[in-house]
């Protein structure tokens, strides 16, 4: 990964100029939103490497997920992620940013962002995780507005030798140490199973460098008292799961009868249960009731196809996997990365991963969205992926539209979801 460089201060004035403009721009999608304007809370649960065929048809560990949550909203069935592997979608979500050939790895190295410019459609082109502070994100356009924001993060801060309990990320050019879970012990009893790379908002300087960083990006257990009141919840709530209940690891993720480090099932049979404890109690509060949605995805498809590899003599494993990378919305490639490609990285000290990506998309992986102004069991084959989710989100709270949110072609949710805004 890049090590810190120094980046001219000129370069980056110009750069942030370039970008503010893209912000400040609104287009006609966002001044015509007077109907989704009236939504004043968005709720969102993210979870991990699923398909949408498995997830809403074939799986039989998710019956919550598959036939009761979109009885009582909408079921988005061309919902597709923007890349591979994770933490790219989580970025674009929220900052409508592309790959980097960082990004799209994961970011073993909490790198920072080496920019050497801005492109016409608001894209930092460069490489590295944390993109500097003159690139923003939907965290940053609502706090300019006056607009509440809390990210709530299952496990942070289990483990204070690899993350602080709020704002928790590695120090920047170090190793991340969150890339793994990590089991029970004398020590950390419940284990850590918190990704870094599952937490979009700590990879941007203009968030993790300010002091109420430890105020909005919070452990999962602070929502509980947050959905206690409407004045106590704030606009946007973004929630992720651990590494066992979004789903990314043990049962159904291709390790047969292996489940997560703290016993738990994984797979969609922890994802199902950590929906059934939490959207009941988002859609009984006051917040949700009043003007509420939530919006419940996956950050991408899983692989189409995957070979193990051990070396005999250092016994590492090398596992190659491939993506179709399928997308939809006339979406773009990005200025910094390449199809097809490969890449490798580590892991862990006896896997490394050999990472294909034909092409630039997350493939489909669907979505369930719920609202009192949406009417139970709609169902929209509309196009969308996690660009036209920001959109929706910038057009809700009426801001500028970021990065690859601001395509003109690009569709937001409209009233083949929000059925009942009229």
């Amino acid at each position: 990964m890049n090590k810190r460089s120094w980046v001219p201060a000129l370069l980056l004035g110009l750069a942030g100029a370039a970008h503010a403009a893209t912000a400040a721009a609104t287009t006609s999608d966002a001044a015509s939103a007077t109907g989704i304007q009236r939504i004043g809370h968005v709720f969102i649960i993210v979870l991990e490497n699923k398909n949408y065929d498995d997830t809403f048809h074939t799986s039989t560990q998710d019956p919550y997920l598959q036939e009761t949550l979109p009885a009582q909203g909408a079921l988005l069935t061309q919902y597709f992620g923007t890349g591979h592997n994770s933490l790219d979608n989580y970025l674009s979500m929220v900052s409508g940013q592309a790959s980097s050939l960082a990004t799209e790895a994961d970011c073993e190295e909490f790198s920072d962002f080496v920019l050497t410019r801005m492109d016409s459609d608001g894209q930092a082109v460069g490489n590295g995780c944390v993109y500097p502070a003159s690139i923003k994100t939907l965290a940053d356009q609502m706090q300019a507005k006056g607009l509440r924001w809390k990210a709530y993060m299952e496990d942070m801060g289990n483990d204070p030798a690899r993350e602080a309990a709020a704002c928790g990320h590695p120090a920047i050019n170090a190793k991340d140490l969150t890339q793994s879970p990590a089991a029970p012990s004398a020590t950390v009893p419940k284990g850590d199973q918190y990704a870094a790379r599952h937490n979009p908002f700590v990879y941007f300087h203009s968030i993790i460098d300010q002091p109420g960083c430890a105020a909005h990006d919070v452990n999962l257990q602070a929502l509980d008292a947050d959905l206690s009141s409407l004045a106590a919840t704030p606009n946007l709530v973004f929630i992720t799961p651990n590494l066992c209940n979004d789903g990314h690891d043990g049962a159904g993720t291709g390790k047969p009868g292996q489940g997560c480090v703290d016993g738990s099932p994984g797979g969609l049979t922890s994802s199902d249960a950590f929906l059934k404890r939490w959207v009941p109690k988002i859609t009984a509060s006051a917040a949700y009731q009043k003007d509420g949605v939530l919006i419940i995805t996956f950050d991408e498809s899983n692989v189409r196809g995957a070979d193990s590899v051990k070396d005999p003599v250092t016994l590492k494993k090398t596992v190659t996997v491939t993506f179709t990378g399928e997308h939809c919305c006339n979406q773009l490639i990005g200025p910094n990365v390449t199809r097809p490609s490969m890449q490798k990285y580590s892991v862990s000290p006896t896997v490394d991963y050999v990472v294909r990506n034909e092409g630039y998309g997350g493939d489909r992986v669907g979505a369930v969205v719920l609202s009192p102004f949406i009417k139970p069991g709609t169902t929209s084959a509309t196009p969308y992926n996690h660009y036209a989710l920001l959109k929706t989100l910038e057009n809700i709270y009426g801001l500028g539209l970021l990065g690859y949110a601001g395509q003109k072609d690009l569709t937001p949710f409209g009233d083949d979801v929000f059925t009942n805004l009229r």
